[in-house]
């Protein structure tokens, strides 16, 4: 086929050969030739309802059928996103919450930020624009959320970031206090994941979420937890918020929302951020996307949310997640792997040294199962919540012989 047309996110440019996938259902995807696969990252943690769902297929036609898009700037609005939106904010973890639609996890994450800087301007502090970020994270790509990521592989050769992040290491409580310390009331915001995910999935350590928001409360900033991946039902709750019992000021999402079948994002703003806007009552807030509100992508948002309910497939992620994490670790008891982490439904197995992650996940593709590589060695899960318990199974087997057919010599 030669040199294909689409330059693809993440690869090397001048790659030429790709894994063409064609149909999907449930957890299995197949590619051109047939294979089947399971689809153990849910695409890209994505896709929690499973694939094929024609629920979502159907209310999407509907919605197009009556209006296909329209936008939502200044006075327009739509029923799929007031619908939508009124869902998102009774789940929420905090109080009289509203939401900001977005398209993807990346623009929610750069909204995020400058609602945070905004809402602060308008209660009267705009010298607060300092962001407190942590190494490693993802959060997202776009220049907001490329510099708040902790991966410096990721910003390389995208020259000057955006100013006022500063990272801190993973779980460190007391370089946060020391950056508080430093700062003063220049900070704006701290933004985490409640699990980090892309870069590596690492639960929090105790008390390290709830630390941060201590610290924001002391010093007068907002917490942001992006929850693109836990969002929705990952961790066994709505947002990974309420499982590690954590109060945010703001919510990044996207993925699960929809579980992928049409792009969406967004920003769920809390009481205390809302009321500072309240200190300027003619204040325009000027940030906004084409496609914010996108009555399409809401209709199917909620179809999706209604599955979630439906089948019960939150209360499902703990024990899904539990006999992936329990395979996961009987390869690491016989010293397959080298540690097992992870949380709810995201998981991830550590190489030993020397190990390579991409060649681990194509000895994987051989045996039937797509997982992801993060780095060298990492392989991660986070399968759609309706795999069954033989796909589970699959995965470790297969995760178990490659590790043994890509081992270094």
């Amino acid at each position: 086929m030669g040199r294909p047309s689409f330059l693809h996110p993440f690869a090397k440019p001048a790659s030429e050969e790709f894994i063409e996938i064609v149909a999907g259902e449930g957890a299995l995807v197949r590619d051109r030739n047939g294979h089947a696969y399971v689809d153990a990252l849910a695409s890209l943690w994505y896709c929690n309802v499973g694939h094929g769902r024609r629920e979502i297929a159907d209310a999407v036609a509907a919605q197009m059928h009556r209006l296909e898009a329209f936008h939502t700037f200044d006075k327009f609005t739509n029923p799929a996103a007031d619908q939508l939106c009124h869902e998102v904010a009774g789940v929420a973890p905090m109080n009289d919450a509203r939401v900001f639609l977005t398209s993807s996890g990346s623009e929610a994450v750069d909204s995020a930020i400058k609602i945070a800087r905004a809402a602060h301007a308008t209660a009267g502090s705009s010298q607060r624009s300092v962001v407190i970020s942590r190494e490693p994270s993802y959060h997202g790509v776009t220049f907001g959320g490329l510099a708040a990521t902790g991966l410096p592989a990721n910003q390389a050769r995208f020259g000057s970031m955006l100013p006022d992040v500063v990272h801190t290491q993973k779980d460190d409580l007391d370089a946060v206090a020391a950056v508080f310390a430093e700062h003063g009331e220049r900070v704006a915001a701290v933004i985490a994941e409640p699990v980090v995910g892309a870069a590596g999935v690492y639960p929090p350590r105790p008390g390290y979420l709830s630390g941060l928001r201590e610290l924001c409360d002391t010093y007068g900033a907002w917490l942001i937890l992006d929850e693109v991946i836990t969002g929705f039902g990952r961790l066994g709750h709505w947002f990974g918020a309420q499982y590690y019992g954590v109060r945010p000021d703001l919510i990044t999402f996207a993925k699960g929302i929809t579980s992928g079948y049409l792009p969406l994002g967004g920003v769920v703003v809390g009481d205390a951020v809302l009321a500072a806007f309240n200190h300027e009552p003619d204040f325009i807030l000027r940030h906004g996307h084409t496609y914010s509100g996108h009555p399409t992508a809401c209709a199917a948002a909620l179809a999706n949310l209604a599955i979630l309910r439906d089948e019960k497939l939150i209360e499902r992620a703990p024990s899904l997640g539990e006999r992936l994490a329990t395979g996961l670790r009987s390869l690491e008891a016989r010293g397959a792997v080298a540690d097992v982490r992870g949380d709810g439904a995201v998981w991830a197995v550590g190489l030993h040294q020397g190990a390579d992650a991409s060649a681990v996940r194509d000895a994987m593709l051989s045996r039937g199962v797509i997982a992801r590589p993060i780095g060298a060695d990492t392989i991660a899960f986070c399968p759609p919540l309706v795999i069954t318990d033989e796909q589970i199974d699959q995965c470790v087997d297969a995760v178990g012989q490659a590790v043994e057919t890509a081992r270094p010599v």
